[in-house]
């Protein structure tokens, strides 16, 4: 009985959580409407369109995830279940969207969670090296970035190149990790351009450079993040880094009011997307 009315409720929560939570955003937050006002439709399109982007690149991101587990997932599914851990994600506290697609796929397809946790670990150990170049290549200089990447191709290129069983198979495995490293970097880039949008739509003297490292110090917000979305915690993240980054105050607090009103607004088409046409319905494991 318990296993029958679990999954209503958990999506009824998930759909009351995105509604109730884009409704009291916007009730109590005159600030992000007085912005949104402010800010041009084809800014608010843009970013819209680019954080699709961000969505489609986390669903990239647990397909490549779920290679270094043996697990190959349909990008149909991998996407539907990418949505649903963004909204849960949002409203949850640390990473609760990790810990959502571990129990599904456990479920549904027999998930190791050891592998999965080992596998997610590497993901995380990416994201940050990557935040990390970010963050840094204002003061070491963009040949750190480029040179990140031609020692991954390298290491690819000599496992490939390999004829013995055990060097496949290693190779085989370095190819899933550089996948991964592939989908994050998408990912990391994507919400470097949403930031870069952002800062320039309040800011038109921000440069690319000044907002790929903003976008290094914001992503390290991940880690902590105790409130949803990180709201506050990547604020103080940013304010603390403003010596690499040189953006005022000002600027990293208005940007943030536009980047938390447009992700309210993608947590609900989601939202409206998933529900409004039963998509949740092959996220049902079976009994």
């Amino acid at each position: 009985m318990f296993r029958t009315l679990w999954r209503p409720v958990i999506t009824v929560s998930v759909l009351v959580a995105t509604v109730s939570g884009f409704i009291y955003y916007f009730a109590t937050h005159t600030a992000v409407r007085h912005q949104l006002a402010q800010t041009s439709i084809l800014t608010l399109g843009l970013l819209f369109i680019l954080y699709l982007g961000v969505v489609g690149a986390l669903s990239l991101v647990t397909m490549a995830t779920l290679r270094l587990c043996k697990l190959d997932l349909p990008a149909g599914e991998s996407t539907l279940l990418t949505m649903y851990a963004t909204v849960i994600n949002f409203f949850g506290p640390l990473q609760s969207g990790p810990a959502f697609r571990g129990v599904y796929l456990k479920r549904k397809h027999g998930l190791n969670l050891k592998q999965y946790s080992l596998a997610t670990l590497v993901f995380y150990a990416l994201y940050a090296a990557i935040s990390g170049v970010f963050l840094l290549s204002g003061v070491l200089g963009w040949w750190l970035l480029v040179g990140a990447v031609l020692a991954v191709g390298g290491l690819i290129f000599i496992g490939r190149s390999s004829h013995s069983l055990a060097r496949r198979l290693q190779a085989l495995q370095l190819q899933a990790i550089y996948a991964l490293a592939l989908a994050t970097l998408l990912q990391l880039s994507l919400v470097a351009i949403i930031y870069f949008v952002e800062l320039r739509s309040i800011d038109q003297s921000i440069s690319i450079g000044q907002a790929i490292i903003y976008a290094g110090a914001a992503n390290f917000s991940l880690f902590v993040s105790l409130t949803p979305g990180a709201i506050g915690f990547r604020e103080s993240f940013l304010l603390f880094s403003q010596g690499l980054h040189h953006i005022s105050s000002t600027t990293i607090i208005t940007a943030n009011i536009i980047d938390r009103a447009m992700y309210i607004v993608l947590l609900a088409v989601i939202g409206i997307v998933i529900f409004g046409t039963h998509a949740h319905r092959r996220l049902q494991p079976p009994e």
